[in-house]
């Protein structure tokens, strides 16, 4: 009988996390940390985190599913911060920790007594990261944010009015700003954590979503206004084009991006339109515009003549970069997904199976993982008090 082995530790295991995150932003940065391998220590009101109910679950109104698509390898603490019993269970936490992080209004930390000077009074080396809608110096300073709120002022809600030509500004369908956000507050703590193993120092870590969200949802698009000096207009041009959309096919979807011309002209003759450049169809087009438009109506003609699995092995064949067009109904059968095992079924206790996206990264030696499955509110309070008196 072979012996079980344990799973090898991810790259930050040893890395202890004070996460007072809610919503999403926050969350989506620490599980994030949690899948690197730190031992994140999420703090709840006893009530839990507010997106807890968002959506239903099985058996309870804590456990919805965006709740649990955010919180997998953490450990639950609940104490009440707005008692001092509670302020001293999170001091003595805090003392254990390398960093700390949050997603309230420095106002309301502050009145915690959790703000960065307190915090290091107690870790001088604690890598304190404070995520907020606006950064410090700006007027929107301390204002309240929420996705919409930040990809408003971002200019995000104007890009699909680009792109399709309707007259109302609207915000993409996901939380965005929020996920992104997280990211770059996962990377700026990764940074600090990098330079305090150089010189010792812990560090206060802004993220405001404004400007960090902007520059990336605007990396692309601030295209023509790049240079001060000289004309142009917002938005990458092949990025807000109405063509660019995956094709039908006999029984799905397409989406096809050949890299030269000769691509497009196999592709094409491949759907049943041969030497389409020289086509009565395109030469008889009148105008760029009116070509560009003709070239696209073949390419979704040729599309609808196969199926997408022929044409997943034809474009690979061919060498013509193309990719099957999952709809939300046909995700969970790509046979990419299912080979990975991306999306992984396993069990909450109280609620049952859920399905889970395992980590995407890949480390040789300290591998990403799933440890610890979306916690109950105080699942571990006692686990982790108990283990801070032991060490006292």
């Amino acid at each position: 009988m072979t012996a079980k082995t344990e799973p090898r530790p991810g790259p930050l295991h040893g890395i202890r996390v004070i996460d007072l995150t809610q919503f999403v932003l926050g969350p989506y940065a620490t599980q994030t940390l949690g899948d690197l391998g730190a031992d994140v220590i999420k703090v709840e009101e006893p009530s839990g985190d507010r997106q807890r109910g968002n959506g239903k679950a099985p058996k309870s109104e804590k456990m919805g599913p965006l709740f649990v698509a955010l919180n997998r390898n953490k450990r639950s603490v609940a104490i009440d911060l707005k008692e001092e019993e509670g302020k001293a269970a999170l001091r003595a936490l805090i003392a254990t920790g390398d960093v700390f992080i949050h997603n309230m209004r420095p106002e309301a930390i502050q009145r915690l007594g959790f703000g960065y000077d307190d915090v290091a009074a107690i870790k001088g080396d604690i890598i304190y990261v404070e995520a907020v809608g606006y950064g410090s110096g700006g007027p929107y300073n301390g204002r309240q944010a929420f996705d919409d709120l930040i990809q408003s002022a971002s200019g995000g809600c104007d890009l699909l009015r680009m792109y399709d030509g309707g007259e109302d500004l609207r915000p993409f369908p996901s939380i965005i700003a929020d996920k992104t956000c997280g990211l770059f507050a996962a990377i700026a703590t990764l940074a600090a954590l990098q330079h305090r193993s150089r010189t010792g120092e812990g560090q206060f870590v802004e993220v405001p979503m404004l400007e960090t969200f902007t520059g990336f949802i605007q990396a692309e698009h601030i295209w023509g206004k790049t240079y001060v000096d000289a004309e142009g207009k917002f938005g990458h041009p092949s990025t807000i084009t109405p063509h660019r959309k995956p094709y039908k096919t006999k029984d799905g979807y397409i989406a096809v991006l050949p890299a030269s011309r000769e691509g497009s002209v196999k592709f094409l003759e491949l759907g049943g339109i041969p030497d389409a450049y020289n086509s009565e169809r395109f030469l008889s087009a009148e105008g760029g515009k009116a070509r560009v438009n003709a070239y696209y109506e073949m390419m979704r003609d040729a599309a609808a003549t196969r199926t997408t699995e022929e044409w997943m092995r034809l474009c690979a064949e061919h060498h013509i970069p193309a990719m099957r067009a999952n709809e939300m109904t046909t995700l969970f059968e790509d046979p990419h997904f299912k080979a990975v095992g991306f999306f992984e079924e396993r069990e909450i206790k109280s609620e049952g199976r859920y399905r889970a996206m395992r980590p995407g990264l890949k480390f040789s030696k300290s591998p990403c993982s799933i440890r610890l499955d979306p916690p109950t509110v105080g699942e571990h309070t006692d686990e982790v008090m108990t283990g801070l008196k032991a060490k006292t």
